[in-house]
């Protein structure tokens, strides 16, 4: 069970911006939908632990990662959880395998024999054997996809957050993508919470769709009510 509170200001020269959501849910996959600005990808990067969080608590199974009554605050990686951003930030420098690697949670030049074989299934698993020894700028912008979503399964997360993960894709390859994350949630048996405001994202993958808006949560809906494709479309 993922449950989530989370209260956070945030501000630059022009504007202040207060994020105030809270859900709670089983669901094995949640989508934050709403439009640009809502709020949705501070609430995943606070999920994290990377935006410091003036008051609320997120919660794994019973477990506060988070809970700032209590004076509970794990670092991110410490949390476990596995994120994919939206734009992958995957290390030029470094071929496909050392940045799949890197998402290891104390990452080493010499792998132990457990991480290392983790890596090589996580390779295996995405269709990336081939070009274990590349480097990101030669790979599509698919692979790059599956090599970053590789990176953020390697620290065996209990939950995986997914920062607008198709958005850099046309559309032919969104699907594919699509079927793609399917199965591997399904081979790795993980929970997600994804960042989307693509309306086809959400009906294809959510099983719950938390509605956000102006930092605040303003509907929740399954995915078999009937209001769901008359509210996203």
């Amino acid at each position: 069970m993922i449950d989530v509170r989370l209260q956070l200001s945030v501000s630059d020269a022009r504007r202040r911006f207060d994020l105030d959501v809270a859900f709670a849910t089983e669901a094995p996959f949640v989508a934050l939908y709403g439009p640009s600005g809502a709020g949705k990808s501070l609430t995943l990067q606070a999920m994290a632990g990377l935006l410091p969080v003036r008051a609320g608590h997120m919660k794994l199974n019973g477990l506060a990662l988070l809970d700032t009554a209590a004076g509970i605050n794990l670092p991110p990686e410490a949390r476990g959880v596995g994120y994919l951003f939206q734009h992958y930030a995957l290390f030029p420098h470094l071929s496909v395998r050392d940045n799949i690697a890197f998402g290891l949670t104390t990452w080493r030049k010499r792998l132990k024999a457990a991480d290392a074989a983790r890596v090589d299934e996580l390779i295996e698993s995405f269709g990336l054997t081939a070009m274990a020894r590349s480097k990101p700028a030669t790979l599509s912008g698919g692979q790059q996809q599956r090599v970053a979503l590789a990176r953020a399964l390697a620290c065996n997360p209990k939950v995986l957050l997914l920062d607008e993960p198709f958005a850099a894709l046309h559309s032919a390859l969104r699907r594919e993508l699509r079927t793609e994350l399917q199965r591997v949630l399904a081979q790795w048996g993980i929970p997600a919470v994804m960042v989307s405001h693509d309306a086809d994202d959400v009906l294809t993958l959510a099983d719950e769709i938390v509605l956000v808006d102006g930092g605040q949560v303003s509907q929740r809906l399954r995915a078999d009510d009937p209001e769901l494709r008359a509210r996203l479309l």
